[in-house]
């Protein structure tokens, strides 16, 4: 049998994996990183899945917390390595079958304008919106992503000593819908910003998590593309694990966590290779993964066992369909605006408030709906994605994107989607025709499809294909995600802890959860911290909020 020794193991080479051993590995101790596929990174994959030449991101393409996020700036990424992040001027267009259209810019001030030709009195209120939500995420959203979390009782306390966090905590009672319908009049308006709201995993009627609705739509303005694909992000966060004197490990099945006088010592492989930690285990899986199927239920508390047995995955997930184009999509509604042609992403089907929700209530009964997405053509921002021969007639690389499609189909259940995956992808693209009739059997070439049930068989971290290991639901977030045991990233298992998205921060790739998870590691050992504190922690702590 053979042994390996490190002072910690990481589970799984995922954003969040990586980042916890990119900050312990700097700090000195020898860590394994261990996962199982044979590509690092996660939901940060970049794959050749369309013609030869051709990379799409096949998981995470939008980047919403790079000013935020701390490896980006303690790991050097952009200055020391090659990290380009690509931060178009347009960053949301929705058009609509009338001819008009609504566009998000980086400059806010453009936006409002683009609201104001449906309603003076929405932009004016988009422009309190951007004041309120900017300061809110500087004061609190965003730093609160990058500390472990306080008992929610106490931490609501808190946000009263500070306007900016007492707005948004007043908004946690209500629902995604009852707060943009009480910020906007206009329909089409309200389409736009409750899809923002929504799209990234929020049920547009859940009461409980208002606070995260001026999060999700501030961050509409602020998606990046990484230079490269997203891939590139977790091969540089490997090289820098590496560099500082640790490995990252692939290909590693992994039997279970090894248990000794109630302590995680190390993990066993399924070939039957021990790797001993010194230290630590930390694991980026799901809740169920770690303690049922690597720790066992003899090791756990029924009040844990309980708890566990609570946790909830997402009935929802994306479809995406990948295309091989020959030309770019020539939308009907910004013909006469060609800035707009180099939009970052355009959201189609929905020319109302009132599809969204439809399209919500038809996937929660597991119905496939004519609805909406959104589509993005990386190429256009980021030529690199598409190299092929000269003289070929595929030019440009685009994505259509579903974030609401039911993992459970009515009929037949997850495992019917490898019959219905071609017909459903086929409609979609009729739907994207109808905005940009360009876009038909004549310019698309070829593509790839994705299912919720492609996701979980690709990633078994994420179950229904819930790419946050875990619905966001009001007692599976904050202090209670994954729940009150686990909530400060360790576990009542002596030197085990969790850095997945089922713990704070969650999903959506913002690092957050990995870089908790190192905080924790590094007090629990008595290690020196050589990185400063995030952005905006010292000013929230000053200010009272933490």
């Amino acid at each position: 049998m053979r042994e390996l020794e490190f002072d910690g193991i990481v589970i799984g080479a995922g954003p969040n994996g990586l980042t916890t051993a990119g900050y312990l590995a700097k700090a000195g101790l020898k860590v394994a990183v261990l996962e199982r596929r044979y590509e690092i990174g996660g939901g940060l994959a970049t794959e050749n899945l369309l013609l030869p030449g051709m990379l799409v991101d096949s998981h995470a393409i939008y980047h919403m917390m790079v000013e935020y996020a701390p490896p980006m700036r303690d790991f050097e990424l952009e200055t020391r390595y090659d990290l380009q992040w690509i931060y178009p001027d347009v960053q949301v267009v929705m058009p609509f079958k009338d001819g008009t259209y609504l566009a998000l810019y980086k400059d806010p001030e453009k936006s409002a304008k683009s609201i104001a030709k449906f309603s003076e009195k929405d932009a004016e209120a988009f422009r309190n919106f951007v004041q309120w939500s900017d300061e809110a995420m500087d004061i609190f959203l965003a730093p609160a992503s990058y500390v472990n979390p306080l008992p929610s009782i106490e931490q609501a306390a808190k946000l009263e000593n500070h306007p900016a966090t007492k707005w948004d905590d007043e908004l946690t009672g209500y629902t995604p819908k009852q707060i943009v319908d009480a910020w906007f009049e206009n329909d089409k308006v309200r389409a736009l910003f409750l899809y923002l709201a929504t799209m990234w995993g929020l049920d547009y009627d859940l009461e409980g998590l208002g606070y995260l609705v001026p999060l999700m739509i501030n961050r509409g303005w602020h998606f990046r593309l990484s230079r490269m694909g997203s891939h590139h992000v977790a091969h540089l966060l490997g090289k820098y694990i590496s560099e500082n004197g640790s490995r990252v490990i692939s290909g590693c099945v992994i039997k279970r966590i090894v248990i000794e006088n109630g302590e995680a010592k190390g993990v066993e492989l399924d070939d039957g290779t021990i790797i001993r930690a010194k230290k630590f285990v930390c694991s980026g899986l799901n809740p169920h993964q770690t303690f049922y199927e690597y720790v066992g239920k003899e090791y756990l508390s029924p009040e844990l066992i309980t708890r566990l047995d609570q946790w909830h995955y997402s009935e929802m997930s994306f479809f995406t369909v990948h295309l091989a184009l020959t030309e770019v999509p020539q939308f009907t509604a910004i013909k006469n605006d060609p800035e707009l042609a180099n939009a970052l992403i355009y959201v189609v089907g929905y020319e109302s408030e009132q599809d969204l929700v439809d399209h919500f209530e038809a996937s929660k009964r597991g119905e496939l709906h004519d609805g909406g997405f959104n589509c993005c053509f990386p190429s256009i921002h980021d030529p690199i994605r598409v190299h092929r021969k000269a003289g070929s007639e595929v030019k440009h690389i685009g994505l259509i994107s579903m974030e609401c499609a039911p993992y459970n189909l009515k009929d037949g259940g997850a495992i019917s989607w490898n019959q219905k995956r071609r017909s459903y992808a086929e409609r979609c693209k009729k739907i994207l025709e109808k905005y940009a009739p360009n876009m038909n059997e004549k310019t698309i070439l070829w593509d790839y499809i994705g299912t919720p049930l492609d996701t979980e068989n690709k990633f078994p971290d994420m179950k229904n294909g819930c790419f946050k290991q875990g619905a966001y639901l009001p007692l599976q977030m904050g202090y209670m995600r994954p729940n009150e045991y686990c909530g400060q990233h360790d576990t009542p298992i002596k030197n085990l802890y969790m850095c997945g998205a089922c713990t704070h921060s969650g999903g959506m790739i913002t690092y957050g959860p990995g870089f908790n998870a190192a905080e924790k590691i590094a007090e629990d050992l008595g290690i020196q911290k050589w990185w400063p504190e995030p952005r905006g922690v010292k000013e929230a702590r000053e200010a009272g909020l933490f």
